[in-house]
């Protein structure tokens, strides 16, 4: 289609499965497969804990999954408009899905300006963070990868390792509080700026430029953790790593924190709630299997996740055995596994420098392909809102750029000195699991019992010809919403407020602000459904029975085309009928006539 001032662009689909695949592939394998799980995993039982993680992929994370794909793939529609085609009295789903994925695209970035920073110092001569000998270090630091860890607190008791104080000390020049902003890293904000540049090129040719950059970005992790995976084995000290991160403790099942961490673990891996799948799905042609993608890209980030703690834990065995120490002392997770300790693993390392830059080459492009298809699923789902106005030919370029720059401008303060408290707040509150899960909770009783989960797998049999196994139409009326349910309760009562370091306890006011982040999306949820109650016109039945009422524009599957068709059929025979019945009628009244004359 040619391009015109004015003219408005196709929406378009993905150029193949694997471009589908490969940007699923690259939204639900991200950084929490690396950084959270194993550290999940060897926290809360080890092998034990695959029993409550598989408990959650069965109830919630597989049906969710593959209702939010069909979900897109039915209705050809973005995160919002699909509910106004299912059910428009959850629409309110959609824009609270939104807010969640802009949070991340906001606060997920600067993970990436980190790992960029670190990639850079991974080409020097000397690892900035395997010496003491810098202009950012104290008289208190330590080089472990010298040193006994044992002997160093023996002698040392407020000593810090040279690899967090490179963390704390010169990446985030971090404050002593959120109170204490300080002045901006402008080494940081030149990587936050490069990232976005990048995340910008990828995405501002819609699914035509995303559809190609997946296939570097969704496939060259994989070969970077096949790297490390098979150097982190033939390290000494790897075997007793392994033990250590699968070792079962069935004991550990007994604790209600487990299981709400397992369900955590799905909703954030598996992306769900934020309708990601569902726009990703969306570009799909309507006969796309996607009920057989879905179960293969699940079985993909399972997969991920149990390999990818091999790798981890191979290398935090050898960082114990190095040291001398229990692995537990040197396991860490999240930002703590990627900046402090692998860091310290690979400066004891043989070529340290090779292993610093494939684990950031690797989390470079795991969240590098998380973000722009974050920014992808957005930018679809304002798209759809307002197709007359952002599909227009350089329209789209425009306004993703707007986006980028009111992120760009709104992070400004997580790249200060006391950027960090500001993105753990975010981190904590506004992506937060209870926010999911409050979402899946509306979004499974939604399309369960008002949408019907019969009419969903009809549509689903009609897409792939095939019809969905019976359990899924089990989880999506009963199941999906009690555990979610379950879960989300669980969460409030177990809540524990935000801290830093395990010692830096927040001010009240940046509690209040972090509940504000979060009731700012649960809200949108029962506020949209009775702004729309109160607003509609007739009475409350006809308003509720109108909002309840999917789109008659939505494609027809097999067996109502049948039944309309019969229908239609038993119509054109009764008006047959009853022609033929007054057409006889007539015939007869004449002859009567006529004999009378006679």
């Amino acid at each position: 289609m040619n391009r015109k001032d004015g003219q408005i662009e196709e929406r378009g689909n993905w150029g193949s499965k694997a471009e589908f695949l490969l940007a699923v592939a690259g939204i639900v394998v991200g950084l929490g497969n690396v950084w959270r799980f194993p550290y999940l995993c060897y926290k809360n039982g080890g092998g034990a804990f695959l029993i409550p993680y598989l408990v959650f992929v069965v109830t919630c994370g597989v049906p969710l999954f593959v209702l939010e794909t069909a979900m897109g793939q039915y209705t050809q529609q973005g995160g919002i408009t699909c509910w106004q085609r299912l059910c428009p009295l959850a629409r309110g789903i959609g824009y609270a899905g939104q807010l969640i994925v802009l949070y991340s695209c906001m606060y997920y970035i600067i993970i990436l300006a980190w790992a960029l920073f670190y990639l850079v110092f991974s080409f020097s001569t000397q690892l900035p963070w395997d010496s003491c000998d810098n202009i950012w270090n104290t008289d208190d630091c330590v080089n472990l990868a010298t040193k006994n860890l044992t002997l160093n607190w023996t002698t040392h008791i407020n000593s810090t390792s040279s690899v967090t104080e490179f963390w704390e000390r010169r990446v985030l020049s971090i404050s002593g509080g959120i109170e204490e902003m300080g002045k901006i890293n402008w080494e940081i904000l030149l990587c936050l700026i490069a990232m976005w540049i990048i995340c910008y090129f990828c995405v501002w040719k819609g699914v035509k430029s995303t559809g190609k950059v997946v296939y570097f970005t969704a496939t060259f992790p994989y070969v970077m953790l096949l790297v490390l995976l098979i150097r982190g084995l033939t390290l000494p000290g790897a075997l007793q790593g392994v033990v250590f991160y699968l070792y079962p403790v069935p004991a550990r099942l007994f604790d209600p924190q487990v299981w709400m961490e397992a369900g955590a673990q799905i909703f954030f891996s598996y992306s769900l709630g934020t309708a990601s799948l569902t726009v990703l799905g969306s570009y799909n042609k309507y006969n796309n299997n996607c009920y057989r993608d879905s179960l293969l890209l699940c079985l993909l980030n399972g997969s991920t996740s149990v390999v990818s703690g091999f790798a981890v834990f191979s290398v935090l065995g050898f960082m114990a055995h190095k040291q001398g120490v229990p692995i537990e002392v040197v396991a860490e997770s999240g930002p703590g596994l990627a900046f402090i300790a692998y860091p310290q693993a690979v400066a004891m390392m043989p070529l340290p420098q090779l292993w610093a830059a494939c684990f950031f080459i690797m989390i470079i492009l795991l969240g590098l392909d998380t973000q722009f298809v974050a920014m992808e699923v957005l930018m679809t789902s304002v798209t759809d809102l307002f197709p007359m106005v952002l599909r227009k030919a350089g329209r789209r370029e425009i306004f993703l750029l707007l986006f980028c720059l009111i992120c760009f401008f709104g992070q400004l303060v997580m790249v200060t000195e006391g950027g960090m408290y500001v993105f753990q707040l975010f981190d904590y509150y506004a992506c937060s699991g209870a926010c999911l899960l409050f979402i899946t909770v509306f979004e499974s009783l939604a399309m369960g019992w008002i949408f019907g989960a019969e009419r969903m797998f009809d549509a689903i049999e009609d897409m792939t010809k095939s019809r969905p196994n019976y359990i899924f139409k089990l989880c999506w009326k009963y199941l999906t919403p009690l555990v979610s349910l379950a879960s989300f309760i669980c969460s409030l009562v177990e809540y524990k407020p935000l801290t830093f370091n395990r010692s830096y306890v927040y001010p009240g006011w940046a509690y209040v602000l972090g509940w504000l982040l979060a009731l700012s999306s649960i809200l949108l949820v029962p506020g949209w459904a009775l702004g729309q109650l109160i607003a509609g016109k007739g009475s409350l039945k006809q308003r509720l029975r109108h909002l309840c009422s999917p789109d008659t524009n939505l494609p027809l599957n097999c067996k109502q085309q049948a039944e309309i068709q019969e229908i239609t059929l038993t119509a054109e025979m009764e008006d047959l009928i009853r022609s033929s019945t007054e057409e006889n009628q007539m015939k007869e009244s004449k002859n009567s006539n006529t004999c009378m004359s006679i």
